[in-house]
């Protein structure tokens, strides 16, 4: 078997190599998915190469593949991204993944930062202050799931609300309002994320409204999870796009 002109072509441009350095201990298996995630997958779907990285980056962080990902970042800063914006990304599974699986990534993606002459730390980015990060938060709640979660935050039984409180505050407060990534982006990387973790399901439906409400199309989220399935494989891609269509249905309800 060999590797396809497409394939080759692309892997060149990118890395100047099949990239993941199997190609001496693992050349069968090389070959095999760079034919189909470099040659098949990419022809089948629509995306810009920067949207294909953001989602393919996204989906790495939420099933753990710091590996994977770290050899796919200089590809990513070729195709258009930013380092702000590879790090906001990473930021952004902080609230999706929790530290423990974030942190193994954040630091690893720091080392090839610096690999590739980007000088750290980077600029901030926050827009919110700490005062007015609830509200913030709100709005952008409001803004991408609709005007009935305005006030969210002081909703629900006593108890827990402090849970709703931190969503709107930290969640939607520090990540979402930070600049770098667009409320757009910031909803493929999210149902990206919880795509590829698993386990999600009923948040997945609720993001993948969300990416709906923010222009990102039923189209557009299928060609995501079309791109990322090389990487989360077939049982957790087949999940996205039920909930894409539940979310699909949902709308055309209302």
């Amino acid at each position: 078997m060999n590797l396809s002109s497409a394939a080759k072509d692309y892997c060149e441009t990118r890395w100047g190599k099949v990239p993941f350095d199997l190609s001496q201990s693992d050349p069968e298996f090389s070959v095999l998915f760079a034919n189909f995630a470099f040659d098949e997958v990419i022809q089948e779907t629509r995306l810009d190469e920067k949207t294909r990285f953001l989602a393919i980056l996204a989906t790495l962080m939420g099933c753990q593949g710091t590996e994977a990902f770290c050899d796919l970042v200089p590809a990513a800063l070729k195709s258009g991204m930013s380092p702000v914006e590879l790090k906001e990304l990473i930021y952004q599974g902080a609230a999706y993944l929790g530290l423990g699986r974030m942190l193994p990534l954040l630091r690893a993606v720091n080392r090839t930062l610096e690999q590739q002459g980007v000088s750290l730390p980077l600029p901030p980015q926050a827009t919110t202050a700490p005062e007015a990060r609830i509200e913030a938060g709100n709005q952008v709640q409001v803004d991408i799931f609709g005007e009935q979660m305005r006030g969210y935050q002081n909703s629900g039984p006593e108890e827990t609300r402090h849970i709703n409180r931190w969503l709107a505050g930290n969640c939607f407060g520090d990540y979402y309002t930070r600049d770098g990534l667009d409320n757009r982006q910031r909803e493929l990387v999210t149902f990206c994320i919880l795509a590829a973790q698993g386990g999600c399901e009923p948040q997945l439906v609720s993001h993948a409204v969300g990416n709906l409400n923010v222009g990102n199309d039923k189209a557009l989220l299928i060609d995501a999870v079309s791109q990322c399935l090389p990487y989360m494989g077939y049982p957790r891609s087949l999940n996205a796009l039920r909930c894409i269509h539940e979310a699909a249905k949902s709308q055309e309800r209302n």
